[in-house]
């Protein structure tokens, strides 16, 4: 085993295998055993521990971990000091925010944050809800839900905060969304004295690299072609560049080879009208990794 050890934390739960694809994608192989708590990595500058995301930030701050992915949600949540080394938006259906909301039945009075005064709240995110009332002035029982949160209204609860991706889970309980607490996305998380030394930033800044040029590339995909000279011009105004599209010489001189990075959807739509405007030898090739 190297000297030097970095300490990651791994999300257990619904975002674990969603991180190790995206590991994967940037080069790591982790790889997990249904009777240990420990990951394998093809790093062995790299120990890895399966925790739940809801405790990550705790024990990163604590220095048990050097750092960690979790959620923005749970780093407020826990009220922990650490470094978030970056922004990594993707979660276990889409890669859209996911929202911590207050929900209560169909049929319930409650239209307002304010008529929760005096009410009854289960949530597994208490610190965000009482921070959440008390923005709005509103006193409230706030009790922690150990689950199956949707179902407590109205017998167990006058009200919810839960989180969702989608809203099919509440829509199936017959709920209401009656305010959105807050938005979160996945973070990469860092202990401050670990991140102080330089060996582990260094570590930590290039895997923070490799993982955000993975979501960079995600719906991405590189078009080259060979193009008229007197049709460059009509070409270029097509093409929806990332940044400028790159025109080489080629050996006949009345041609071109553009390169480019599109968005895919676009593909279906863009193709047709290069090969009209006169592009020629047109290929449509995978993206991997976008480092800006």
């Amino acid at each position: 085993m190297s000297e030097r050890l970095l300490k990651l934390g791994i999300p257990a739960g619904s975002l674990q295998e969603a991180t190790a694809q995206l590991f994967r994608r940037a080069g790591y192989r982790i790889s997990f055993s249904s009777r240990s708590y420990y990951p394998s990595i093809d790093d062995l500058e790299i120990e890895c521990l399966l925790i739940r995301a809801q405790e990550m930030a705790r024990y990163v701050e604590q220095g048990i971990l050097d750092a960690g992915i979790t959620g923005h949600d749970w780093v407020l949540e826990s009220n922990a000091r650490v470094v978030e080394i970056c922004e990594l938006v993707f979660s276990k259906v889409s890669r859209r925010p996911v929202r911590w909301v207050l929900c209560v039945p169909e049929d319930s009075p409650i239209r307002t944050v304010q008529d929760l005064q005096g009410k009854r709240i289960a949530t597994e995110a208490v610190g965000l809800t009482h921070a959440f009332l008390e923005k709005h002035q509103v006193q409230a029982q706030v009790e922690f839900s150990w689950g199956a949160t949707e179902v407590k209204p109205p017998k167990l609860a006058d009200a919810i905060v839960e989180v969702t991706e989608t809203g099919s889970s509440l829509r199936a309980n017959n709920l209401r969304i009656v305010a959105e607490v807050l938005q979160s996305t996945t973070r990469f998380i860092a202990n401050p004295s670990a991140y102080q030394d330089d060996w582990k930033r260094a570590k930590l800044d290039n895997i923070a690299l490799m993982l955000q040029s993975c979501l960079n590339a995600e719906g991405k995909v590189g078009l080259m072609m060979n193009v008229p000279q007197d049709r460059l011009n009509q070409i270029l105004q097509i093409l929806p560049a990332l940044q400028n599209p790159t025109v080489s010489a080629l050996s006949d001189p009345a041609w071109v080879d553009v390169h480019t990075i599109v968005d895919e959807t676009f593909v279906r739509t863009i193709i047709p009208q290069l090969k009209a405007a006169g592009a020629r030898g047109i290929v449509e090739y995978s993206i991997n990794k976008i480092i800006d």
